[in-house]
């Protein structure tokens, strides 16, 4: 999203850093609804971005494995089309393995939950 904004001194500037309002946030870091949880090939069930983090933080090479390589990532595509986190989604589509997916996964959980705590 790009948008203009006005500074103090009358300057325009754009800003091309889409804004996370708290609802959505608050949405982000809950749990889905039980038909769209994630179901990975180790048997686990995922309902949240921070049972996503600690998943990727046990699972197997293997499992990781199963669910991305050269021609799918289905993190990704749950993050962004279930959770609907665009900016996690993009970036678990750039991560280059396990542990990489993890960090992205445990930094977009850190920014959305200090956004929740932030004032109005």
């Amino acid at each position: 999203m790009i948008r203009q904004v006005n500074n103090k001194k009358g300057k325009v500037f754009k800003n091309n850093m889409a804004r996370i309002l708290k609802q959505d946030a608050h949405r982000m870091l809950g749990s889905v609804p039980g038909d769209n949880v994630f179901r990975c090939s180790d048997g686990r069930i995922l309902a949240s971005m921070a049972e996503l983090k600690d998943a990727l933080d046990s699972m197997s090479d293997e499992t990781f494995a199963f669910h991305v390589n050269a021609t799918k990532n289905d993190f990704s595509n749950w993050v962004g089309d279930i959770i609907r986190d665009e900016k996690l989604a993009r970036d678990l589509n750039k991560a280059a393995g396990k542990l990489q997916a993890a960090r992205s996964v445990a930094k977009r959980l850190a920014f959305l939950q200090d956004k929740l705590s932030q004032p109005v």
